[in-house]
């Protein structure tokens, strides 16, 4: 099972993501800010109070988002990110 082993939050809620693979991608949140159980999420200093929690993402009030969700739905980063692999 691959896990994230990194994150960063970004102003534009997208999350750069690193996994245990060693693969990187940018996660876009916006679709999930329509349900209800992510609606805390649209406040940008809650959103980057993001952090590493058994092998995902998750947030003080235990939002998370399944680790095969981000690697799949995961795009390439911008030359630009964090955790891209130059």
């Amino acid at each position: 099972m691959i896990k994230v082993t990194a994150v960063k939050a970004n102003n534009d809620y997208t999350l750069d993501l690193k996994f245990s693979d060693g693969s990187v991608k940018r996660f876009d949140v916006k679709p999930y800010l329509k349900y209800e159980v992510f609606k805390e999420l649209e406040n940008l200093a809650y959103f980057k109070q993001v952090s590493l929690a058994f092998g995902t993402v998750q947030w003080p009030h235990e939002q998370d988002i399944a680790p095969d969700t981000l690697f799949a739905e995961g795009a390439p980063p911008p030359v630009n990110s964090q955790f891209n692999q130059n």
